[in-house]
């Protein structure tokens, strides 16, 4: 018998080529067709979940070979749980409302030329990210149902979860109308392969990066395609000198301990010297309940437990874990000048029952996301009513904030005559 020689992988080039072709006929389904696809995908990954989590298996074990900490290994693993979870994400992104096709408006001009302003696909999305798993298939999905196709670029620590991932999502695409090369996978881990996605303007349209600092600048600074940049959390918390004292501390709780590897949660508290005066007992007592690790100031030093000296690298640390940087401050304007030398306009939050004063801080602190009395835990699609995300913007152009269907979209004028010329 003949052998067969085994097809040869495609370049990146390639799969973003083969991507393109394939948004073309994406553009073109029904809201219903890529539904029924969605809800076919997340059968078969709860279906398939035993192969999924053998291939992770792998990623782990390389993770606890090159000694990864805990917060990181938390992101790498998937259980039966954390698959059917990103499987009911794809049901809900297929529940929300197609962004594409809406007309955001339309008029007639003088010389009767209708005119529309309709919703429609990016194109092809590239999107670079690390650890987690979840993300191939929640980016995926968000993809596919805002008309777009991904190629997709995990971080090598879970190469092989992500490849299963895709694997098994290509299987359940071949059932549906959404051709399967709309879901691309790079699976060299060679840096000049990551560096061709940054440069590809001709087939990419838009490039998101989702990870640590050190990702994000990579693609920012060396990406030719245009890049929708979601951010690095150095979140604040300022009590103000009229925080009301349990819901404070509960704000902060909250915001540090519940997920402290996440880019919503607070690395930074700032208080007011007064309200610090007042409280420092119980502040002191409640984060040392909690088990966190206080960085502070002098002035916190000299008044909380156990404090480490802070320095300039702890009002910028983005730390992932129960660290928290304290910083003792005089006043409204101080907290801010803080924040607006150190925060990644990500998410900020003030506790006070002065609304006057939480009103100069939400209009002049500079963020995606400004809280009153409210935990910065709920920057977050599915927290915020978007029903998923596909990150969480800190620029300003062309969207800001966590990042649903309609930011996957661009808009396209149409217009209709019977003849008109200029």
């Amino acid at each position: 018998m003949m052998s067969v020689a085994p097809l040869k992988p495609m370049t990146v080039e390639e799969q973003a080529i083969t991507a393109k072709k394939a948004a073309k006929i994406l553009s073109m389904l029904t809201t219903e067709e890529k539904n029924d696809a969605l809800r076919i995908v997340a059968n078969e990954l709860e279906k398939e979940y035993g192969i999924i989590l053998d291939a992770n298996k792998k990623d782990l074990k390389k993770g606890r070979e090159k000694g990864f900490d805990q917060a990181y290994m938390d992101r790498l693993a998937l259980t039966q749980e954390r698959v059917s979870d990103f499987a009911e994400g794809l049901r809900q992104v297929a529940g929300l409302p197609d962004p594409t096709g809406d007309v955001l408006s339309d008029w007639t001009l003088e010389n009767g030329l209708k005119v529309q302003e309709v919703r429609v696909p990016l194109g092809v999305i590239g999107m670079i990210y690390e650890a987690r798993p979840n993300v191939t298939a929640d980016a995926a999905g968000l993809a596919l149902k805002s008309g777009n196709a991904i190629v997709l670029k995990g971080g090598s620590s879970s190469l092989s979860s992500n490849k299963m991932i895709v694997e098994v999502m290509h299987r359940a695409l071949e059932k549906t109308k959404i051709p399967k090369e709309a879901v691309q996978f790079i699976a060299s881990t060679d840096r000049a392969t990551t560096q061709k996605l940054f440069t590809m303007k001709e087939h990419i349209d838009v490039l998101i990066p989702r990870g640590g600092a050190s990702l994000i600048k990579a693609v920012v600074e060396n990406a030719t395609v245009p890049v929708l940049e979601t951010g690095v959390g150095n979140c604040h918390i300022y009590f103000d000198k009229e925080a009301e004292t349990e819901k404070a501390l509960n704000i902060i709780i909250n915001a540090k301990t519940d997920r402290p590897a996440v880019c919503n949660a607070a690395e930074t508290l700032i208080v007011h010297k007064d309200w610090l005066s007042e409280n420092k007992e119980i502040l002191a007592e409640t984060l040392k309940e909690y088990g966190i690790t206080i960085h502070g100031d002098q002035e916190a030093a000299a008044v909380l437990l156990n404090v480490i000296p802070a320095n300039e690298e702890d009002w910028a640390n983005e730390y992932l874990s129960l660290d928290l940087a304290v910083k003792t401050v005089n006043s409204l304007d101080e907290a801010i000048e803080h924040i607006d030398q150190y925060g990644t306009k990500h998410s900020e939050a003030i506790i006070t029952e002065n609304d006057d004063t939480a009103k100069r801080f939400m209009q002049l602190v500079d963020a995606a996301a400004i809280y009153h009395n409210a935990s910065t835990r709920f920057t977050d699609g599915g927290a915020l009513g978007f029903g998923a995300e596909i990150g969480i913007s800190t620029q300003k152009l062309h969207a800001r904030g966590p990042m649903g269907l309609p930011a996957l979209t661009t808009i396209k004028y149409m217009m209709s005559g019977n003849g008109q010329i200029r």
